[in-house]
């Protein structure tokens, strides 16, 4: 599995001429980097003399933390496994109108099928940005700035888990399919950067003192 490669190796499998890993693969890792980041914060500030009054909350955001970034490294795989048979479907034969036809339904059932790891990725990285924001008032100030930099990952998740989506919806027919979850994505899209744009400006705002 591609999970199982070092940062090394995985990289290296990026930057081939292969199918996968790739954009969307890239953008789950993302945001399982910015989940961890959240986690690393949550264990550091939990049991700090003077966030005690917060122990609670902090062990809460570390279980759903933890879920978040398991199941956001599970969809690099998953990103894989669905991108594999929309390959092959682009390469079927084409020559008949039957082959024309067999082709385009199954190019329309792995498209959608396509679709699914980098809507999941959408929705768990925007889950975390609210962990983000959940945690940035109640974290350590000696690593805050590891919730920026965490945000800024997810923010990235995020745009690159929009632009997977996209470019299997242009060739999706189903038009209410289409309708439905380019919609959705945009919301999520819009209102993620919303959120956490607002969370880096509170760190870089206690950074500098402002």
């Amino acid at each position: 599995m591609l999970t199982d490669l070092s940062c090394s190796d995985f990289a290296k499998e990026l930057a081939a001429k292969k199918p996968v890993p790739g954009g969307g693969g890239a953008a789950a890792l993302a945001g399982a980097l910015g989940a961890a980041l959240n986690s690393m914060v949550a264990n550091y500030s939990l049991g700090k003399k003077k966030l005690l009054d917060y122990e609670k909350q902090h062990m809460d955001i570390l279980t759903r933390g933890e879920k978040l970034r398991l199941d956001l490294l599970e969809l690099i795989n998953k990103d894989a496994e669905s991108f594999e048979p929309l390959s092959r479907a682009y390469t079927m034969a084409s020559e008949t109108d039957e082959q024309k036809q067999s082709k385009e339904k199954e190019l329309q059932k792995c498209l959608k099928e396509a679709c699914n790891a980098p809507l999941e990725t959408l929705r768990l990285s925007y889950q975390c940005i609210l962990l983000h924001e959940e945690l940035v008032d109640i974290s350590s100030k000696t690593i805050i700035s590891d919730v920026g930099v965490g945000v800024q990952l997810l923010k990235a998740a995020l745009n690159s888990a929009y632009l997977n989506i996209l470019i299997n919806l242009n060739s999706i027919s189903d038009e209410d399919y289409v309708k439905t979850n380019n919609e959705a994505s945009q919301k999520l899209l819009e209102d993620g950067i919303k959120r956490a744009d607002a969370v880096y400006e509170k760190v870089t705002d206690i950074l500098t003192g402002r």
